[in-house]
């Protein structure tokens, strides 16, 4: 009894230790990402957020090439040149903004009008709570010259003699985005005929656009423009 006992434990020895043997090793498989999880999580690591605050402590050169990245992308979504200045935010909110589908009296992603366009960017990227139509817009915003416009002033249309219907935000070299009727959130070009015939007037709203700075005390644009001006030659 004893001499058959001994081979048949011999016998199980050997299946154990096989079946270890052919068993996968689980720490490799689980612990390598994806490729594509990788691509993803690279992509996030070079792209700006507007949720996620910058690091504070991160190195210049690694922020001025994710500053140019995020630029070079707004440029060719956009399609305009941009100057590397422009408010990254709101660039950023209107590109998140393109394809949504026209719905009068709407206001969110899943539809929007024109004046629901404008106010949900404006609360979002400035905290700025703006009238809800674009005739009561254009009541309280400071108007420009169509000459001195820069990115984020509101653009109207009008049919005539005042009678304002349709508002958008401008952005660079002559285009604007808003939310048409035909097409909703999109990009269109102030010298298309259309616009180019019904464009009314331009206007600033108070606290969007970024003060100039010297040695640490801020000042408007305007003051300091005088300011050169005024310097003896």
């Amino acid at each position: 009894m004893k001499n058959l006992l001994l081979p048949c434990l011999a016998a199980a020895a050997l299946t154990l230790s096989f079946c270890f043997e052919q068993a996968p090793d689980a720490s490799v498989s689980t612990s390598a990402p994806a490729p594509a999880a990788a691509e993803a999580s690279l992509l996030t690591g070079l792209l700006p957020s507007a949720s996620t605050p910058p690091a504070t402590d991160e190195p210049a050169a690694v922020t001025a090439s994710r500053d140019s990245l995020a630029y070079g992308y707004y440029n060719q979504t956009l399609g305009v040149h941009l100057a590397h200045t422009e408010n990254k935010s709101l660039l950023q909110t209107i590109t998140d903004w393109l394809g949504t589908p026209y719905s009068y009296g709407a206001s969110s992603r899943r539809g929007t009008d024109c004046s629901g366009f404008v106010t949900k960017v404006f609360k979002s990227v400035y905290g700025i709570n703006l009238k809800r139509s674009s005739r009561s817009m254009f009541g309280t915003v400071k108007r420009v010259a169509k000459t001195k416009m820069k990115t984020g002033d509101l653009v109207f249309f009008s049919h005539g003699r005042g009678n304002i219907y349709h508002v958008g935000i401008y952005l660079k070299d002559g285009k604007f985005a808003h939310a048409a009727c035909s097409g909703g959130v999109m990009v269109s070009s102030l010298h298309e005929a259309y616009y180019h015939r019904n464009f009314y007037a331009a206007g600033r709203v108070a606290g969007t656009q970024a003060p100039a700075t010297i040695e640490g005390v801020a000042i408007d644009a305007e003051t300091l423009a005088a300011a050169a001006s005024a310097r003896p030659e």
